[in-house]
């Protein structure tokens, strides 16, 4: 037998990773766990949430333990997302840099690429991924255990055995709604480990942070600020709250996991070099450009985190405490302070890695030592600050919210009072603000603009009517969601019908028009280190077979007139009017079903497939008069939708529920009917201009070739006519 012979010895990193690096991401995550159940300790003693209770006292262990287990919940949530979050968007994929293949980069994998099955991962991809599992696994177990505390915290008892307390245990799960909540919480963090130990595709881990970010819903529906007076304003800051926390916790903590790989350790950087080819000749990014790439993108993130958290918790703040003074006098408002000034401290940290620590990276091992030390002392102020909400959580407002027992039928039904007589002034002062809108149109009008400077620093023009026509289109949004359509439309069917159809026909026309998906892949510049960014994920959109499906104009077409029926025929249209969720799914459907139907008759953004002008007019006669059938229907009805809320509202003005159901078939009928109608003016328009486009290139191919096409034309009639004449004689 031959003896086998030794390897070869690894030669030595060409990016050593500065000293004591190696332990930097289990020391600080130990660290910063530590912190964070220390500030969950001492704000819970602050403000005496913690004390033992006079009645039903469900003992320490449940006192002191859901706190703690809430802690973990959210970092390790935090965690989840921001392994994932750094795995489909920031780190590379595999191993060798990918090619530029323009838009079928994401369509036919390449040697090295996303797609390639044959491809090694990269190291901090596996890392990342490997947090992101540890994470969720962590995050089931922690929600199991806050669901049984939650549970005997809040019927006042100790934990126990028995067939009785598993019976109330089934009860509180099954019936409650903070036990559905919490159970709903449980199921979905089991999913995500699961699919995180078997997903490797960018696909598939994108889908699964989807669902992992859709897990913080319960939450925000039954977390401390869910009993507020402005029940649905604090439910959506709440959650934006919990989307920016979530996002900027977990990529702190992920980077810090990241330390030893990202700074070109012996089983990082190197290995990734080797992988790529061995030289930096051939090729390979040194460490310490992977290291600049990946804290820049990480940085724009962690901006855009920073001020969703700053802003959505200054509302927040504002529903929970109505008295500014509070924030001084009382226990409560101190811990809000608190958790600001550390918040403030995170974003002067955030401020130094962007302008001065990230430029000197390619300088020396120092430079990279800083960094990553701040980054540790960043991760510990997280956990501090994580601490701090979980307390903040478990404590009573200065002034907690009391519901009176002789409340209104539409405070019971809606969770508001009757707004005012609805006159045609109100159509412009009653407002409510839905902050989850408000968000979407505050970013959708900064990325834009963002969008439009980048084009023209590069010296590339964008028309200033696709602009105006953009930013109309947000106005317009803000105002169907937040304005007197959204206020009116709770408690009246015509003013909810107004909602509805413009939310379909209004918005989407001048949104679609600012043709925002062009912009963005203008003016995003492409990857070619084997990550997905926001250009690339555009283009794998755009060519999935999902996209394929539902931009579909038939497909579209069917959705936009359908789902109507769907929804005013069936217990949606009730769900939709008393469920905060279902009120926001609704309005979410309502805007995408129309804005896809308005992009495939009119729209230039990029589509997978378009229908000729011809067919599309036919589509639009047929949906004008599928709403015209609609509205007609609704106006000659003498039957009432949902009954027992819109007949239950207890509303002393207006007309009767019935007549103003058969006045919102009649609005039906006409904003549904002059959209339609602006649509179709604009097919005929651009069909006009096709065909004028396709006369001038027919006209310029003519003067190259000399006509060849028209006597090609001629000779072709003349044959014809000496063959006819032939078979005659």
């Amino acid at each position: 037998m031959v003896p086998r012979s030794a390897p070869p010895a690894r030669p030595p990193a060409a990016n050593p990773a500065p000293t004591g690096l190696g332990g930097l991401g289990r020391g600080w995550s130990i660290a910063a766990l530590a912190v964070a159940v220390a500030a969950v300790v001492a704000g819970l003693t602050f403000s005496g949430a913690a004390a033992a209770r006079q009645v039903l006292d469900p003992g320490a262990l449940v006192r002191w333990g859901l706190p703690v287990a809430k802690t973990v919940l959210n970092l390790s949530l935090a965690l989840v997302i921001g392994g994932i979050t750094f795995a489909v968007g920031i780190l590379p994929h595999t191993a060798r840099p990918q090619r530029s293949h323009g838009a079928t980069a994401d369509a036919r994998p390449v040697a090295g690429s996303p797609g390639d099955p044959g491809a090694e991962e990269h190291p901090a991809f596996s890392r990342a991924l490997r947090a992101a599992t540890g994470g969720a696994v962590a995050w089931t177990l922690s929600a199991i255990a806050v669901l049984v505390l939650t549970h005997s915290d809040l019927v006042g008892q100790p934990l126990s055995g028995g067939s009785d307390y598993t019976n109330q245990l089934v009860y509180f799960m099954t019936n409650l709604d903070v036990g559905r909540a919490w159970l709903v919480t449980v199921i979905i963090a089991a999913v995500v480990a699961t699919l995180l130990f078997a997903v490797r595709s960018l696909t598939g881990l994108a889908l699964t942070g989807i669902l992992a970010v859709i897990g913080l819903v319960p939450m925000a529906l039954i977390g401390h600020s869910a009993s507020s007076s402005d029940h649905e304003g604090a439910v959506n800051s709440l959650f934006l709250h919990l989307v920016g926390a979530t996002l900027w916790v977990g990529g702190i903590a992920v980077l810090a996991l990241l330390g030893r790989t990202l700074a070109g350790g012996p089983d990082g950087g190197d290995r990734a070099g080797a992988a790529a080819g061995g030289s930096r000749g051939r090729g390979v990014v040194r460490a310490a450009d992977a290291t600049e790439a990946t804290l820049r993108r990480f940085s724009a993130l962690a901006l855009f985190a920073f001020l969703l958290v700053v802003a959505s918790g200054v509302i927040n703040a504002l529903i929970r405490l109505p008295n500014l003074g509070d924030l001084v006098t009382s226990a409560y408002g101190q811990l809000i302070l608190a958790k600001a000034t550390l918040a403030v401290v995170l974003g002067g940290i955030g401020f130094m890695h962007r302008q001065w620590v990230i430029p000197q990276l390619g300088r020396g091992a120092s430079a990279r030592r800083v960094l990553w030390q701040l980054v540790g002392v960043e991760a510990v102020v997280m956990g501090a600050v994580s601490g701090l909400a979980v307390a903040l959580s478990r404590s009573a407002p200065p002034e907690p919210t009391t519901f009176a027992p002789d409340a209104s039928p539409a405070f019971i039904l809606t969770g508001y009072e009757l707004p005012p007589e609805l006159t045609a002034s109100r159509w412009l002062t009653e407002w409510r603000a839905d902050w989850l809108w408000i968000a979407v149109a505050v970013f959708g009008a900064v990325a834009y603009a963002l969008g439009m400077l980048k084009v023209a620093r590069r010296g590339d023009s964008w028309h200033w009517a696709r602009a105006l026509s953009w930013f109309a289109g947000l106005m317009v949004l803000t105002y169907i969601t937040s304005g007197p359509p959204a206020v009116y439309g709770r408690v009246l069917f015509s003013a909810h019908m107004v909602d509805h159809m413009m939310l379909m026909m209004v918005a989407p026309i001048f949104l679609v028009l600012g043709s925002p998906v062009t912009l963005a892949l203008k003016a995003l510049t492409p990857r070619r280190d084997g990550s997905r960014g926001l250009r690339e994920w555009l283009l794998v959109f755009v060519h999935s077979k999902w996209s394929q499906l539902v931009t579909n104009p038939l497909f579209a077409a069917a959705n936009f007139a359908g789902s109507i029926i769907l929804f005013y025929y069936s217990d949606l249209f009730g769900y939709a009017m008393r469920d905060h969720v279902g009120h926001e799914l609704m309005n979410l459907h309502f805007t995408l079903t129309g804005y896809i139907f308005v992009l495939t008759m009119i729209g230039s953004d990029p589509l997978p497939r378009r229908f000729p002008y011809p067919m599309r007019l036919v589509l639009l006669l047929a949906t004008m008069a599928f709403h015209a059938f609609f509205g007609v229907t609704l106006m000659g009805s003498n039957v009432l939708l949902e009954p027992s809320f819109f007949g239950n509202l207890g509303r002393p003005w207006g007309a009767s529920a019935i007549v103003d159901q058969q006045t919102g078939g009649g609005v039906a009928w006409g904003i549904g009917e002059i959209p339609t109608l602006v649509v179709a003016i604009g097919v005929a328009v651009m069909w006009s201009r096709s065909d004028a486009r396709e006369t001038r290139r027919s006209d310029r191919a003519a003067d190259r070739n000399h006509d060849a096409d028209l006597d090609a034309y001629n000779a072709m009639f003349t044959k014809l006519q000496e063959r006819d004449e032939a078979q005659g004689r």
